[in-house]
C-alpha cells in the first residue's frame, strides 16, 4: 500500500515503529542521573519524539512535497537521536546492550523513512 493511499499517519508502519521507540526512550531515560533531567534526558526525549511528530505532521499536510520535507526533518531527528543514545552509552547512562537494541530500532526506522521518501519522489 502506498503512502498516498493511507489516510492516517497512524497507519504508517514507520510512524508506529517510531512511536514505540519514543516510548522506549522515555522508559530508559528514567534511570539517567537526576542532574541530567534538563540536559541529556530532555534533549534525547525531544529528539526521539520529533521523529513520529514530523511524520504525523507531514502526512497531515496533504501534499507530497510537504510530506517529503517533514520526512527529511524526521530523518535529521533520527540521526540526532542516534548520536544522543551513543553519548548516553559513552557517559555510562545506558548499558551497551540497551544501546545496541535501540540503535538497531533506529537503523530500521531510518531505512523505512528513506524508503518512504523514495516512494514520494515526484
Amino acid at each position: 500500500m502506498s503512502a498516498d493511499k493511507i489516510e492516517s499517519w497512524r497507519e504508517l508502519v514507520v510512524w508506529q515503529k517510531a512511536h514505540a521507540a519514543v516510548l522506549e526512550v522515555y522508559r530508559v531515560t528514567k534511570s539517567f542521573p537526576p542532574d541530567e533531567r534538563f540536559r541529556l534526558t530532555n534533549q534525547l526525549c525531544r529528539a526521539a519524539a520529533s521523529i513520529p511528530t514530523n511524520i504525523a505532521e507531514g502526512k497531515g499536510r496533504g501534499s507530497r512535497p510537504e510530506f517529503r520535507q517533514f520526512l527529511i526533518i524526521a530523518r535529521g531527528s533520527i540521526e540526532e537521536t542516534r548520536y544522543l543514545l551513543l553519548l548516553a552509552k559513552d557517559l555510562g547512562f545506558l548499558a551497551p546492550e540497551i544501546h545496541a537494541a535501540l540503535e538497531s530500532i533506529y537503523t530500521e526506522i531510518s531505512k523505512m523513512t528513506n524508503a518512504l521518501l523514495r516512494s514520494l519522489k515526484p
